[in-house]
């Protein structure tokens, strides 16, 4: 899959009362489409894993094809300088929570982080 293929997929899956509902649980951003985290799961179990596919994903600025990049990255070639550069995104709490669950917290870079490390891009 590439990322004018899953792209397209989310798109298929926008629905106006998921966008709807999400608005009432306080998820915002600029660019949604209304797809459920259940169909992001499907379309990101279908993916696999792939670095790749997810940096363009994220580059997209779509809030569902970021949470799909968080689902499918690979947590060894994460960087510590992507997670600062993702985290810098967030503009939503549900962006947040899933990309910290999904992603993040399976890094080398987790505890240092949650423990206010920097400056470990490169440590073993």
């Amino acid at each position: 899959m590439n990322s004018g293929e899953a792209l397209a997929e989310l798109r298929r899956r926008a629905d106006g009362k998921v966008l709807s509902g999400m608005g009432r649980f306080g998820i915002k951003g600029k660019r949604m489409l209304g797809v459920s985290i259940p169909e992001i799961r499907q379309i990101a179990k279908k993916a696999g894993k792939d670095h790749t596919l997810a940096a363009g994903l994220w580059r997209s600025g779509i809030h569902e094809a970021r949470i799909l990049a968080c689902m499918i990255d690979e947590p060894a070639r994460v960087t510590e300088a992507q997670m600062e550069h993702w985290a810098a995104g967030f503009d939503s709490w549900d962006l947040c929570d899933q990309c910290c669950g999904s992603l993040f917290d399976k890094t080398r870079y987790a505890y240092p982080k949650a423990m206010g490390g920097a400056g470990i891009e490169g440590s073993s």
